[in-house]
């Protein structure tokens, strides 16, 4: 598994506990969609300001979010599947950990889990895929011992 790493932003530190945290949560959803792990997914920590251009750019919404996946649906693919980007706002991760009422740390791998269940094609903008993606999101938080 190859994850490649961008930060650009200031919220968070972003230290190898956080970027372990995250390699983990990828992991995590590999192994319980069974998936073979020779996959390539690029995170990027970002502002809500860069998210919020990069969401009116990509996805015509003029709004913030907190996260955003990016699939690469790529036939030519040699030794690895690339998966595709994911952006999370970390600014986003500090206001929903406190809002939700637990740490950060859950926070940020929630968001690469619904991230990178995203990338593999689940939605949640019909309410039959919505019940499935908690499913598969539960299923995988689960596996990583991170509860609300």
């Amino acid at each position: 598994m190859n994850v490649l790493f961008d930060n650009r932003q200031d919220e968070i530190f972003i230290d190898e506990y956080l970027i372990e945290l995250v390699k983990n949560s990828i992991k995590a959803v590999v192994e319980v969609e069974d998936l073979e792990d020779n996959i390539m997914v690029s995170v990027s920590f970002v502002n809500s300001d860069e998210i919020h251009k990069l969401n009116r750019e990509f996805r015509g919404v003029d709004s913030s979010t907190d996260v955003l996946s990016f699939p690469i649906d790529d036939e030519f693919q040699l030794e690895e599947r690339i998966l595709g980007d994911v952006v999370i706002n970390t600014q986003r991760v500090i206001e929903q950990a406190e809002e939700l009422g637990h740490s950060n740390e859950r926070e940020l791998s929630y968001l690469t889990v619904h991230s990178v269940l995203h990338l593999l094609g689940y939605d949640h903008e019909e309410e039959s895929d919505k019940i499935l993606m908690r499913e598969r999101e539960k299923l995988v938080m689960d596996k990583l011992e991170l509860y609300r």
